[in-house]
């Protein structure tokens, strides 16, 4: 054997699923779950009893992480739903760029869009939150980082070229 060490830095999720199995029974409000191939933050879940020969049925409605569209689904207690793995991260943002190239979603919310590109143009230190699930990933949340130094210890988060196309 030799003695080199390998050391790989990628974000390749090596075949990993994008969704882990939950028991439906299990699934809880302000959790996440799959609803009609959508990743959507559970707003609300109701349980059915059970019938004479049947299963209690949970009821769930849920919010399109990525738009905003309100979904609904039935399924048995006992059987198992697709819940996505969600993750949020932290970018310095470096550079707009409208030259028509996608790096990264723009924000559904107007207003979190224009205090974006408002902020950026002002030449304020911007980190913006970006949400990931299912292969898509869209920006959520901004922070002004220049407001907090000297009030407390920063992290440095990752930097991103965010490339918006015009409209």
């Amino acid at each position: 054997m030799s003695d080199e060490e390998h050391h790989f830095d990628s974000k390749a999720d090596a075949g990993a699923s994008k969704t882990y199995p939950q028991q439906a029974g299990a699934i809880r409000k302000n959790g996440y779950i799959v609803i009609k191939a959508r990743p959507c933050k559970v707003v609300e879940v109701s349980t059915s009893k059970t019938g004479k020969h049947g299963h209690a049925k949970c009821h769930f409605v849920g919010i399109d992480i990525f738009n905003g569209k309100k979904l609904e689904d039935i399924v048995p207690s006992s059987h198992n739903c697709d819940v996505p793995h969600v993750n949020r991260t932290d970018y310095q943002l470096i550079d707009i760029s409208e030259d028509g190239f996608d790096d990264l979603r723009l924000p559904t919310d107007d207003n979190l869009l224009s205090q974006i590109k408002d902020g950026f143009a002002d030449g304020k230190d911007l980190v913006v939150t970006v949400m990931s699930a299912m292969g898509e990933e869209q920006i959520c949340a901004l922070k002004d980082i220049g407001d907090m130094k000297g009030k407390q210890e920063l992290l440095i988060p990752k930097q991103r070229n965010l490339a918006f196309t015009a409209g």
